[in-house]
């Protein structure tokens, strides 16, 4: 099993390796995901208000097995600063977890200075906000009640507690996006957040928001490995009917 796996890891990291080196004569074109329009909107809206984006990371580190989710999250993180960078009011940032924290201010002010807008880079605006899930929260949901947040984002790994930040958003009519690895976040936030990113689209959210070579490259990879565990189960399920296995 250890070296199916290991097969697995080195066909995909091929495939990403020769997918970003592929030079396309067009941009690439990904099926409609309805929450990533929708937030693309709202981020727009909160530039022509003078609002602020709230981004929380979570409370997991990058160095657990979890820490696939808050990745991500940090890749959206870093598209929405340049997006955001010239708005009256700077979008903010926090995780529940101190190296992650740290991370988000790095990739805040990598964003300014991306968008070629470093000087207006505050680093208040990247901030830890509690050490446990429930007080991550209760902080995070501060934020969306006392920042003037017209738009909210969950990215990371998250438990139930992320249906309190959804009520939070909820009472400060704000737009809410809930993304997570947790099957119980997941469920919380389909019930109660505005709009919810479902298993891998968790994972390709920073390719919509601003798809460079090796994003594009990681969704043309996810769909490959799609349709290879689809073909796989078929033809396990044929081997198995037909006695041969």
């Amino acid at each position: 099993m250890n070296l199916i796996a290991l097969g697995l890891v080195s066909f995909s990291g091929i495939l990403l390796l020769a997918f970003s080196l592929i030079k396309r004569k067009s941009p690439p074109k990904f099926r409609i995901i309805p929450a990533l329009t929708r937030l693309y909107r709202a981020i727009g809206l909160s530039v022509e208000d003078g609002t602020r984006v709230f981004i929380h990371l979570g409370p997991m580190s990058l160095l657990t097995p979890r820490g696939g989710a808050p990745l991500a999250g940090l890749g959206m993180l870093r598209h929405l600063t340049e997006r955001t960078s010239l708005s009256d009011r700077p979008p903010i940032a926090a995780a529940g977890e101190a190296s992650l924290a740290l991370l988000a201010q790095d990739t805040l002010e990598a964003g300014y200075e991306a968008a070629g807008a470093g000087e207006f880079y505050q680093p208040l605006s990247g901030r830890l906000i509690g050490l446990t899930p429930f007080s991550s929260a209760a902080g995070a949901m501060s934020i969306i009640r006392d920042e003037d947040i017209s738009a909210s984002i969950l990215i990371g790994h998250f438990g139930p507690e992320a249906a309190l930040m959804a009520e939070a958003a909820e009472r400060e009519n704000t737009f809410l996006l809930g993304a997570s690895d947790d099957l119980s976040s997941q469920a919380a936030l389909y019930a109660s957040a505005q709009e919810v990113l479902i298993g891998e689209e968790l994972y390709a959210a920073g390719a919509y928001l601003g798809a460079t070579a090796s994003h594009a490259a990681s969704i043309t990879v996810q769909d490959i490995l799609r349709w290879l565990i689809i073909l796989g189960l078929l033809a396990g399920a044929a081997l198995k009917l037909f006695g041969m296995i």
